[in-house]
């Protein structure tokens, strides 16, 4: 099969934070100090050489940048400042816009300002439907004047329509994730001989491992524990909070700000989310850790969403026990305007797709490595031919 060369690809994956290609000179001393490549996956090195050799369909096919958790070793330790984990940072971004068939993922990352812009829309389009509508929201307060007397958030926003809502919204996103994903395994296999379907599913146990634990960045040599026990506290607070907006709304926008089963798993996931953006903004702000030290628009967004989701949170919580009526409508208001734009946008398209990518490329290098089991097994049972 020929072999087509871009040479665009290098100005291109500039614009992806990739700017320090051309420093590399393929010594391979990333590969050796990397904890986590395999024979399989000699990475960074190897993308990088797609990279610099304009091999956009490799590049599209390749899992390395998924295998890769920025540990930073190898940019400690390179001889010519190229930044080896920057750039397979880059090389996520760049497969994200690649697998995003809408193209907002492209125009997001390659142009901030539609990040910003489409955050703002979403949070415009929230906003119009409690202030516009005559029969929902602050115009629904003027009908009923012990609503602005009292806290009655089941009024203000009635439960049934917003969980409607949810569920609509959650349904659009998994379609959304799901189809880009279906994009990833394509370009990943498509190369690939024919796969036993066997394969994809005794391998499914990798997709759920890795999803749940991320047990895979304990891996790397430096500063495992505090990165993988973060980030699994993110996602375990986030999957909570998720759980209890779309699936169990009924029990967790109670009428009464008293104590609820839920409340226990809200107030863990509000903590959680607060105290560990605080602890990742302190890092970026320090840039201790090689993982910081390059931080753009898309990883300051990331965090700040969540901490301004979970401040809110607790604020609409505090004006609700307080029974401050108009005070609780308002921060309603204002978190969905921070919450609603965050789902809508950087779960799809931006850097929470991550959770999703990373556990399918592990589980798609493990379905690949069991369809090369047989043929290895036939090759150590093959007789010797004499000389």
């Amino acid at each position: 099969m020929s072999v087509r060369v871009d040479p665009a690809v290098i100005t291109d994956l500039a614009r992806y934070g990739g700017d320090t290609v051309s420093k590399c000179f393929n010594c391979g001393n990333c590969t050796a100090v990397c904890a986590l490549t395999s024979q399989d996956s000699v990475f960074p090195r190897r993308y990088i050489r797609y990279i610099q050799m304009g091999l956009k369909r490799k590049m599209q096919e390749s899992l390395d940048p998924w295998l890769c958790y920025y540990c930073g070793d190898c940019s400690d330790t390179c001889p010519r400042q190229a930044e080896p984990g920057k750039l397979m940072m880059a090389g996520r971004r760049w497969l994200i816009s690649m697998y995003d068939w809408t193209g907002l993922s492209r125009l997001m990352y390659r142009w901030p300002a539609w990040e910003i812009g489409l955050l703002a829309a979403v949070a415009a389009v929230v906003l119009g439907l409690f202030t516009i509508p005559a029969n929902f929201g602050f115009r629904l307060l003027a009908q009923h004047p012990e609503a602005r007397r009292t806290v009655m958030l089941a009024f203000f926003a009635p439960k049934e329509v917003v969980h409607w809502g949810d569920i609509i919204m959650a349904a659009g996103l998994a379609a959304l994730l799901l189809s880009n994903a279906a994009r990833m395994t394509y370009y990943v296999m498509r190369n690939s001989a024919a796969v036993p379907l066997s394969a994809y599913l005794v391998e499914l146990k990798e997709l759920i491992l890795h999803a749940m634990t991320q047990k895979r960045w304990r891996e790397c040599k430096t500063d495992n524990s505090k990165h993988w026990l973060r980030h699994l506290a993110l996602v375990t607070a986030y999957g909570t909070m998720f759980a209890l907006v779309v699936v169990f709304l009924y029990w967790f926008q109670v009428e009464d700000a008293s104590f609820h089963w839920t409340s226990l798993l809200g107030y863990y996931a509000t903590l959680i989310l607060l105290g560990a953006t605080l602890w990742i903004a302190r890092d970026r702000l320090a840039q201790r850790d090689q993982i910081h030290k390059h931080s753009d628009l898309a990883d300051w967004l990331f965090v700040g969403l969540l901490f301004f989701t979970s401040l809110t949170g607790i604020l609409l919580h505090l004006f609700r026990l307080l029974d401050q009526p108009m005070a609780t409508y308002v921060m309603y208001l204002v978190h969905l305007m921070v919450a609603v734009p965050m789902l809508v946008v950087e779960v799809p398209f931006g850097k929470w797709s991550h959770l999703l990518y990373r556990p399918l490329a592990l589980y798609l290098a493990a379905v690949q490595a069991r369809a090369r089991q047989p043929q290895v097994s036939e090759v150590k049972m093959a007789p010797t031919v004499p000389a």
